[in-house]
Formats: structure tokens, sequence, C-alpha cells
């Protein structure tokens, strides 16, 4: 099947690919010729084989300044991630690269291989101010290529070091691995991680979130970090209205009972491409629950699908907003789960302890 070329602006849907969220690649919005497959004839066929990429960028760490996101230093190792949610907000990211959101984003991978040499030259900088860094920002930084080329672990390894706080978020069981380097930082409030938990259901987990742990997994490792005396929550993210709502307080139960002492939700954001990805997806997957989850969203904001105003996005407006908002709360509340913890910048030092004056962050 040879690729041919196209200028249109129209994708032609695929059929399913086993082990992928995306069925199709769509147009990159920034290029005017983009590559067509002729289809695949084989239902079991995964589609495009993953390819890892260098990714010769000089400086590792990128700032925030969105109101409605808890931090302003992020570190991602990779570009792209092969867990292959179909909801991932961070697919548009892609195209900026010259890829597509769809296949491309997951079976395309940017790898930063000198992403610790250039943190540790960032730390060691004069003017680094310590500051929490988030790692998985954006995409995954315990995505399956991680267990052989380590590049988070060695990253963990820097902030150790330096003693400079850091906080995860990942949908991977893999994040167990560095329980050592993540427990040794937590003994001085260095250190938090989240596993985002989006259902409960694996026949759900297994089109939605094709390659990441499943959900017994994520509630595993909450179990692991939090008898290292690692602080662990969860982040129900992203909760889709319509489909997953319904186990916003079976999950928060699940993952107190597995050791969660903090919690957050996130709504389902569906910017630019993101939002036909993820109705081809319903239409595969969900064709009987596609137009109430439309239904839902459009509630939320304002009869369209999504709205980027950093008020709204993430927590939608309306009745049905708040019903969820005040579920959220209640049952936070009735398990004992806290918000994000503190963590200390007091401890960061160049190779040592530190002894500067206390202060803390907060996440």
């Amino acid at each position: 099947m040879t690729p041919s070329l196209s200028t249109s602006s129209s994708s032609r849907r695929l059929p399913v690919l086993r082990g992928r969220g995306a069925d199709s690649n769509p147009p990159n919005r920034f290029e005017t010729l983009h590559v067509v497959r002729d289809g695949w004839s084989d239902p079991d066929d995964p589609g495009p084989r993953t390819r890892f990429y260098g990714d010769a960028t000089r400086s590792v760490l990128s700032r925030n300044d969105s109101p409605d996101v808890p931090f302003d230093t992020g570190l991602n190792p990779y570009r792209g991630c092969e867990h292959g949610c179909a909801y991932c907000y961070a697919r548009p990211t892609h195209e900026y690269l010259g890829f597509s959101a769809g296949l491309d984003f997951e079976s395309r991978i940017l790898v930063k291989r000198d992403a610790p040499a250039l943190l540790r030259k960032a730390l060691s900088s004069r003017s680094w101010s310590p500051r929490t860094i988030m790692m998985s920002g954006v995409t995954d930084a315990y995505q399956p290529v991680e267990r052989r080329l380590r590049i988070t672990r060695r990253c963990l390894e820097v902030m150790a070091e330096f003693r400079n706080p850091v906080s995860i978020t990942t949908k991977s069981y893999l994040v167990t691995r560095d329980v050592d380097l993540l427990a040794d930082l937590a003994r001085d409030g260095c250190a938090a991680v989240t596993l985002s938990v989006t259902t409960l259901r694996t026949d759900l987990h297994a089109t939605l979130e094709p390659r990441a742990s499943i959900p017994s997994r994520r509630l595993g490792a909450i179990r692991v970090l939090s008898d290292a005396g690692i602080p662990v929550g969860v982040n129900v993210a992203p909760l889709i209205p319509g489909l997953t709502d319904d186990e916003l307080p079976e999950i928060l139960q699940a993952a107190a009972e597995a050791g969660a002492s903090f919690a957050n939700y996130i709504l389902l954001r569906l910017p630019l491409g993101v939002s036909e990805l993820f109705q081809e997806w319903l239409r595969s997957h969900a064709p009987l629950r596609a137009d109430k989850v439309r239904g839902r969203l459009r509630s939320l904001y304002g009869g369209a699908l999504y709205d980027a105003d950093f008020a709204k996005r993430g927590r939608g407006k309306g009745p049905w907003a708040a019903q969820v908002a005040d579920l959220f709360r209640i049952t936070k509340n009735r398990l004992g789960l806290a918000d994000h913890p503190e963590l200390r910048v007091d401890a960061f030092a160049s190779g040592t302890t530190g002894t500067a004056p206390c202060q803390t962050e907060l996440f």
C-alpha cells in the first residue's frame, strides 16, 4: 500500500487500529501538503511502528504562565507520547514539529537524550531560583521507552543531588522503579507523585489509553509509593462527561484505599484537532454514548465542545459543572483527601543539603 500525497483539508477515517488511541493521521494545520495512507486491510494491523528521533534542544526546562496550571517550570524528557490516549490535550503540540496530532503523536517520539546534562547546567546556574519542577506536564515521563532509555531516572538523580523539589504526574506503574530516588527526595519534602486515573474499567481503558498502565496497576503504584513514604495522590483526569463522570466517587475511594493522600480532577479538554480525533474515537468505541458526551460538553462550554478560556477549561461553567465540583469536594472531604502538598525549596544546594532560609512553595 503506497502512501499518496494530498492537499485536501479533510482526512479519510481509517479502520480501528489495535493498540492505538487515534485511528487516523489528520492534516497538520501548519502544512499544505500531507500524506494519506490508503487504509489497512487487516483489522489487527496496529498501524505504524513507533519510531524515535533525537531532540537536539539546548534547554530542557520550559516556563508556564497559564493561571489555571499550578506550576511555572516543567521538564518533559519526551515529545509525543506512546501511551496514545485518545483524548490527550497535548496532541496539537506535535504539529509544531511538522507531525500530525493523530497517529504521529503516539508513534513519532522525540527523545531528549541530553536532558540530564541540560538540567544539571540549569540548576548550577547562578540565575536559578529553587522552585518545583513539574515532570510530565505535557507528555508522560514514564512512557514505555523510558524503561530502556532511563532519561527520567537520570533527571531525578540530578534533582536528588541538588535537592530541588519535583512533582510528577504519570499513568505508568514504571514510576515505582524510581522509588529509591523519590523516597530520598521526599525525606526532605522535595517530591510528590500524582497518578492520573481516568477509569477503573479495563475494557474502556484498552481503547481509550491503549499503552498506559491498566487502572489496577496505577492503584498499585499509589500503594508502593505511599508505603515508601512518598506523598502520592490521584488526579481523576480527564473526567469525561457522559462517559466516566459516574466513576468519580469510586476512583477517589479506590485511590484513598491504596494510600493516596491528595486528589484533583480535570474535565475533558478538546483543543484544536483533538476534538475531531476524540469524536472519531467516540464513533468507533462508544457510539451509543457519543451524543450524551457531546451534549454534556456543550452544556459546560456555552454550546461549544471546548472553551480555551483559562477560567473555563478543565472545570467548565453552569449547573452540571457545579454539580461535579460539589460531588468531588464532598467525596474528597469524606475520604480525608487533601490538596497537593507544599514542597520545600530550602533544602536546595549544589550537591549537599542546603541552608537557605526556610521557605515553601505551593505547587
